[in-house]
């Protein structure tokens, strides 16, 4: 493992290369089959309830009314998840030319709210683990993320740079990234 600051990092982070293709994925990380949906904290609970109002317009009315029957999380304290309709699709998801696209986003993108999404959405593929441990985790789905990764160069600390700032900080991030770059033989340092 990888340690910064009492956060255990995956070994396999600094080599792997990603950056999602939607184009060929069609957001299916929003939208797998398992009856849960992304693990949210506690006060990503009052951010979703403060930030449902502004985004809902975005939503089928499929969505809107699974919300209404069955409320915008599920769990108790401590391991909260978002619903599902009918144990897939995230019911923050709306679709746009066949892809699976976040509310959150789309409403922190325009400028409508001041939060972007769940960590564990914005962190994926990396799942982090009783808040001290980052691990990689694999779908089949997002093979096309890989591909697109090793093609434009593009590896995963780098992709994933603006949510490691978001939770860890920009200091925590800056010796991460030279840990992952040293290990690549990738450091600009001496240039």
């Amino acid at each position: 493992m990888i340690i910064i600051d009492e956060i255990a990092v995956d070994p396999k982070v600094p080599q792997m290369h990603f950056a999602c293709d939607l184009g060929v994925c069609k957001g299916a990380c929003c939208t797998l089959k398992g009856g849960r949906g992304a693990p949210v904290t506690d006060e990503e609970v009052e951010e979703i309830y403060r930030a449902y109002p502004t985004v809902k317009k975005y939503l089928p009315e499929e969505h809107k009314n699974w919300i209404i029957d069955h409320g915008l999380v599920e769990g108790e304290p401590g391991r909260y998840a978002t619903q599902c309709k009918d144990e897939e699709a995230c019911v923050f998801v709306f679709y746009e030319d066949g892809i699976a696209k976040c509310s959150f986003e789309k409403g922190f993108n325009n400028g409508e709210i001041q939060w972007r999404k769940p960590i564990s959405c914005h962190l994926f593929p990396l799942r982090a683990g009783n808040g001290s441990e980052l691990r990689f985790e694999y779908l089949s789905e997002c093979e096309p993320a890989f591909t697109k990764g090793i093609r434009d160069d593009v590896p995963l600390f780098k992709f994933l740079k603006d949510v490691l700032e978001r939770e860890y900080g920009v200091e925590w991030y800056e010796r991460f990234e030279t840990v992952c770059e040293q290990q690549t033989g990738n450091s600009e340092e001496g240039e």
